[in-house]
């Protein structure tokens, strides 16, 4: 399939058209501290296997992109050893015993270089594929991800990731305020509640579409052979 092939893909508001050369895989966030037992995640209650569902079709989905050459690229939420980018408001939020920087079973929380910290090893990114470390909830505030994208002239996202409602919503609004086009697999992003997962990807498709488009991976599969 030609890299300036247009490809059509079934979604909701309406289709979602998208040529390869112009067009990223991003996955956010699907680190150990989040997916795995034992995580981050888990130490505060949640339920990580509603998040673990989403890794067989991001699988698929990374597989089949990666076969055609096609850009990747991922993310990770997490903070300098020296907490020197961690706002203390962020570290206190939830009241929890344990926070961000504390020495967790993998590590010291959300911390860049701890075991916690890295990408599960079902989604590893390749040597080739950029990671982009951030501070934040969304992958566009303070990293050089715009600079990637518009370096290798990128204008259309495929996203998915964890979790729906926080830094996947939050990285298809920024990046729309930017002028990228943004698809979302609804299987292939995940929220630890189910009716944030639901209004998280409502809020992207509202109004004709007014974050980007929702679909499925079988949807995105298929336009692709």
């Amino acid at each position: 399939m030609p890299n300036s092939t247009l490809i059509t893909v079934a979604a909701e508001p309406y289709a979602f058209e998208f040529t390869p050369a112009t067009c990223a895989l991003l996955i956010i966030d699907m680190q150990r501290d989040f997916l795995e037992p034992g995580g981050f995640g888990e130490m505060l209650g949640n339920d990580v296997a509603k998040l673990r569902r989403t890794i067989a079709p991001n699988q698929q989905l990374l597989a089949a992109w990666r076969a055609k050459g096609w850009k990747v690229l991922h993310t990770r939420e997490g903070h300098r050893p020296d907490l020197s980018d961690l706002p203390p408001a962020k570290k206190v939020r939830g009241r929890s015993p344990m926070t961000i920087g504390d020495r967790g079973p993998m590590g010291r929380i959300l911390i860049r270089g701890e075991a916690g910290h890295d990408i599960i090893p079902e989604l590893y990114p390749l040597p080739t594929e950029p990671v982009i470390d951030k501070p934040g909830k969304g992958a566009f505030f303070a990293t050089d991800l715009h600079a990637i994208l518009q370096n290798c002239g990128i204008q259309q996202l495929i996203v998915t990731g964890v979790t729906t409602e926080v830094c996947v919503n939050t990285t298809v609004r920024e990046a729309n305020d930017r002028g990228y086009d943004c698809l979302v697999p609804a299987d292939c992003v995940g929220s630890y509640f189910p009716e944030f997962q639901d209004l998280g990807l409502r809020m992207i498709r509202a109004q004709g579409g007014i974050f980007g488009w929702v679909s499925h991976s079988d949807n995105l599969l298929a336009a692709l052979h």
